[in-house]
């Protein structure tokens, strides 16, 4: 079972905002478990924190801006994906101003700072969205579409296509996360020259000069129009005959613009709130059509807050019915646990089929057959014991019994045919040989039952 991290201490970046020109120092610092990430607004009164989630996106025009209330930061994206990519879970973001430093216009030297510092393993369990079908978003105006489909790590490709005849077409694709340091991290942000005049007339780009994007210029424009251009942005005059890619620093990639819109998508996608296990597909992807795509999965979380395991029937299981019955003294009708097909040191994943031929079905009911409540919560119970009891020598020795159960809820009957799935998780470690657990019982992808339960081991006499 993977863990959370978070920083094993802070580091600082300095330089200019892309939009605003200001000089701003950001600083990434560790967060508690749990904590997801934040931004703190150090400059305003009561530093006020944003919480950096898909909905507190209020606007996309030329990176990602968030706001609550009153308070607004923006070109956060960088700094997100580089987070994100590197599995860093919680962190406290703060900024002196209203944006990030664009920095070199990409995540390089985020990443560099992060690797400096190090990471420090949480004792929190890293919650994973596990993609389980197809999701998509798309928008018939601009040809733009995001969809994700199952897959067992995260990745992502993306297709781009420009009105233009140095990057007409092009894809980029991350197929494991552990290279986004080497193959996306330095991809820069870019512009079109053509689109220069108007960002600034939008008071957008103030920052924006040769060294923080790649400047494509493949549209002829006179000398002197290019000379004003070239004032406005403080940068030294050039041949308006040469077009091409202007800017001193050559493209490290053919396809750099594509790779750093794919970094883009990372960092929107860090605003999900979870990592993901799915593969990401995009065409034509921009901070908007982004954005949709995040707000959407946080639905699907939201609806789907406690995810099943996932069940192969052809795997096989970690303890069978044999192993079963020599961990618990439970025998027919009382054995509710067919097969164990998970076990972590707090955590175990359990399944029952249930059938026609159940005893309880002889009398509840005979017309219409449920599996009794209080069953549940004792399947859920016994596979808990399986866990608690792999931990202790001789386990055939000892019994489970319960102490309390609490926060029990039964939210859709259980019927012949179904097939149980249990996810029990320690909430506190075995001391005294009493042990606190969660429960969760799934048909399906759908949570049927869950409590807490107090149990203790005993040693038989």
């Amino acid at each position: 079972m993977y863990k959370q991290k978070t920083l094993k201490g802070s580091f600082s970046l300095f330089g200019k905002g892309l939009h605003t020109g200001l000089s701003l120092t950001v600083t990434f610092n560790p967060a508690p478990e749990n904590h997801g990430y934040k931004i703190q607004r150090i400059d305003l009164d009561g530093q006020p924190t944003i919480d950096a989630v898909a909905e507190k996106v209020v606007d996309t025009q030329r990176g990602t801006v968030l706001q609550s209330g009153d308070v607004r930061v923006s070109t956060v994206e960088h700094g997100l994906a580089a987070l994100y990519a590197l599995g860093i879970d919680n962190c406290l973001i703060q900024v002196n101003g209203p944006e990030f430093p664009i920095l070199d216009g990409s995540s390089a030297m985020y990443v560099e700072k992060i690797k400096q510092v190090g990471m420090e393993e949480q004792n929190a369990p890293k919650d994973y969205y596990i993609i389980r079908h197809k999701i998509e978003v798309k928008d018939e105006e601009t040809g733009s579409c995001i969809t994700i489909l199952p897959d067992e790590e995260f990745s992502i490709t993306a297709m781009c296509s420009f009105e233009s005849k140095f990057i007409n077409s092009q894809f980029a694709t991350l197929d494991n996360i552990s290279t986004f340091s080497e193959e996306i991290a330095p991809a820069r942000t870019f512009v079109f020259v053509r689109d220069i005049e108007p960002l600034l007339k939008a008071n957008l780009i103030k920052g924006g000069d040769m060294d923080n994007a790649i400047v494509i210029y493949e549209r002829q424009i006179t000398q002197e129009h290019l000379d004003q251009l070239a004032d406005l942005l403080h940068v030294p005059h050039m041949d308006a005959t040469n077009l091409g890619y202007i800017q001193p620093k050559p493209l490290v990639w053919e396809n750099e613009c594509t790779r750093h819109k794919l970094l883009d998508i990372i960092g929107d996608m860090a605003l999900i709130g979870k990592p993901l296990k799915g593969r990401i597909i995009a065409t034509r992807p921009g901070h908007t059509i982004n954005n949709k795509f995040a707000r959407l999965l946080r639905r699907e979380i939201r609806k789907h807050e406690i995810q099943a395991p996932i069940y192969d029937p052809n795997d096989t299981p970690v303890m069978d019915n044999i192993r079963i019955r020599e961990l618990l003294p439970h025998r027919y009708p009382m054995q509710l646990i067919d097969k164990v097909i998970a076990l972590g040191p707090t955590s175990i994943v359990g399944v029952k089929n249930v059938t026609s031929n159940e005893p309880f079905f002889t009398g509840h009911f005979p017309q219409e057959p449920v599996m009794p409540g209080v069953l549940q919560i004792e399947a859920m119970a016994q596979c808990g014991g399986l866990l608690v009891l792999n931990t202790v020598e001789e386990p055939e020795r000892w019994s489970t019994y319960f102490l309390k159960i609490d926060e029990v809820k039964f939210r859709q009957k259980v019927v012949p045919g179904d097939t149980l799935l249990f996810r029990v998780e320690l909430l506190h470690p075995l001391r005294h040989g009493i042990s606190t657990m969660r429960g969760y019982m799934f048909v399906g992808d759908q949570v049927v039952s869950e409590a807490t339960f107090t149990a203790q081991i005993v040693k038989n006499k």
